[in-house]
Parts: C-alpha cells; sequence; structure tokens
C-alpha cells in the first residue's frame, strides 16, 4: 500500500466521515456555526441541505460531537427510511428510553414527553440530528413536526436539525402537505463546494492530519488546479481522485503527483460525472472560436436551406 511509501498512517481521502480528518471550509465552517448558534438559541427546526458529496454526513457528526462536548442530549438517525412509529422508537432508544416492548403511538409520545420534560428541567435540551432527511417519507416528517409541538412556557424542548441532498428543499417547496413544516424551519443553509483556492490547503490537511511528515509537496499547484477542474470542488470527488493518483504515483515510485497521473485517475474513475465537459477544458480564445464557428455553421446552414427553398417555389 502507499501508506508506507509516502509515511502515511491511515487513508488521508477515504469516504467515510471522519472527523479527524475534518478540514474546515469557508462554507462548512458558516453552515456549522450558523447550526451551533441557532440550536443555542433554541430555533426548533434547522435544515441544512447540499448535494451530493459536499460534506453533510461530516457536518452532522461534528455537529453531534460538539452538542455532546458542551451538554446536549443528543439522538441521532442515521437511516430516515423509518415509519412515524419506528421513528419514535429509535428516538426513545437514542434517549435511553426503556419502552419495556408496550406498543402504541399514544405510549411512545408519553414516554418521550416525560423525558424531554425531565431533560429540560436538569438544563440538558435535547436535540434531534437526521442525515439523509431528504428520504424521509411524508407521514415521518409530519409525525417529527408534531414531535416539536411540546415546548414550556419558555423554549422547545426538542429541536430538530434536517440534514440531507437539495431534494429535501424541492419537497418542501413543492408539496402542499409539507407546508406547516416548511413554515416551522427557521434557519437553513445550503453546503457549498471547496472553492479552487482551498483545494490545495484541503489536500495538505488531510495529508498532515494522516501522519504525512515529509518536505517534498505531493500535489502541486498544477495539480491542485486540476484536481479541481475535474472535481469542481467537490470533496468527495476530491478525495476520489487524490486517492487514485497517490495509487498511481506509488506504482510508478514518484513522490509527486503529475498532471498526467490526475488525468490516468480520471479515466479510471466511472463516475462520467468527473470527466470534464468540452467546454470547460477549452481555454478563453478557444471557446471564442467555437462559438464562431457554430455561429458561422448556423448561419451556412440557414443560406443553404434558404436556396434550397427559392429553387423549390421557382419550380
Amino acid at each position: 500500500m502507499y501508506l508506507q511509501y509516502f509515511g502515511l498512517l491511515q487513508q488521508p481521502f477515504n469516504l467515510t466521515p471522519d472527523t479527524e480528518l475534518l478540514f474546515q471550509s469557508a462554507s462548512f465552517q458558516r453552515a456549522y456555526n450558523e447550526a451551533m448558534l441557532a440550536i443555542a438559541s433554541g430555533e426548533g427546526f434547522i435544515k441544512i441541505t447540499g448535494e451530493v458529496g459536499t460534506g453533510k454526513s461530516l457536518l452532522c457528526r461534528t455537529l453531534l460531537n460538539s452538542l455532546q462536548k458542551i451538554g446536549f442530549a443528543t439522538a441521532f438517525i442515521h437511516n430516515p427510511l423509518l415509519t412515524p412509529r419506528e421513528t419514535y422508537e429509535l428516538l426513545a432508544d437514542e434517549l435511553g428510553i426503556e419502552l419495556g416492548g408496550r406498543e402504541g403511538m399514544p405510549f411512545h409520545v408519553k414516554e418521550i414527553t416525560k423525558k424531554l420534560l425531565s431533560l429540560a428541567a436538569e438544563g440538558k435540551p435535547a436535540v434531534l440530528l437526521i442525515d439523509e432527511a431528504h428520504c424521509l417519507p411524508d407521514a415521518t416528517l409530519e409525525a417529527i413536526r408534531l414531535m416539536t409541538n411540546l415546548e414550556t412556557e419558555k423554549s422547545k424542548i426538542l429541536q430538530v436539525v434536517l440534514i440531507g441532498q437539495t431534494e429535501l428543499d424541492y419537497r418542501l417547496q413543492t408539496q402542499s402537505n409539507l407546508r406547516p413544516l416548511r413554515h416551522r424551519i427557521t434557519f437553513s443553509c445550503m453546503l457549498q463546494p471547496i472553492t479552487a483556492k482551498e483545494v490545495p490547503r484541503y489536500l495538505a490537511h488531510r495529508l498532515t492530519a494522516a501522519g504525512y511528515t515529509g518536505k517534498k509537496t505531493i500535489f502541486t499547484d498544477a495539480v491542485c488546479r486540476k484536481l479541481y477542474r475535474h472535481s469542481d470542488g467537490n470533496p468527495r470527488v476530491l478525495n476520489i481522485l487524490a486517492h487514485k493518483t497517490l495509487w498511481l504515483a506509488f506504482g510508478k515510485k514518484q513522490v509527486t503527483v503529475t498532471p498526467a497521473l490526475v488525468e490516468l485517475a480520471v479515466k479510471d474513475t466511472e463516475d462520467g460525472a468527473l470527466l470534464t465537459n468540452a467546454h470547460q477544458e477549452m481555454g478563453g480564445w478557444q471557446r471564442v472560436e467555437w462559438i464562431l464557428r457554430m455561429l458561422l455553421w448556423f448561419l451556412v446552414g440557414g443560406a443553404m436551406m434558404g436556396v434550397t427553398l427559392l429553387h423549390f417555389y421557382s419550380l
């Protein structure tokens, strides 16, 4: 493996949400800060969305760890394909409630309410974090909304953080049955990809966190620019390509990744989205030339069609 070759203690670019390797981009830091502030303010419902691979699960884990450290009672749902009853049962389990085999939604709600009121009295606000929230069934979303009706005279006794893909935004905007939930959301944020300027720091941070202490720069500026171009700053895609380039560099006994290795990594990746579109590959003058050629093609084509029609009608 390339770990020993590069002097690494662990995989620097794995796809699991490892908080030890966390790089706080500007977008990630902003979402984290605003979410923590909203939770501290008792906002009730908080929504964070982002495209696939932008770090939503990592943000969820980071929020969970931070909330636990400062005394919040937390519950975490990472598999949202649950019925309302299953959701209440899982929430009860996360909060340490023994249901004793008794069934029925009224009993579940009663026991959860009792526990939440007890936690509030102890000064431990409860927060439910739901990853992949875009997959939640409508009935389950409504059940969660109803659970947040529980409150004291001064504050909510359960806050909910919905973290999911942008499909969640679409559902909330287009489904009339979710309008009550949409009105409950007092804070929302969208995770953005890493910027081009952040890519070199992102790669260097992940390598250092994984144990790299070498003096050689593994990812040069030219390589970072090419990685950004092929990934559009998406952390997951960036991790996939960076991991493959390290394998290729190891295979060729190179200490520094080259642009050619990035191209090989892209070709080796099945996801067509990684392949840069032709217009992205072209430089400024090339794009102008391409546009002019297309205009000329349309003009010539139009002229030829006009001549053909004129000839036809003259017969």
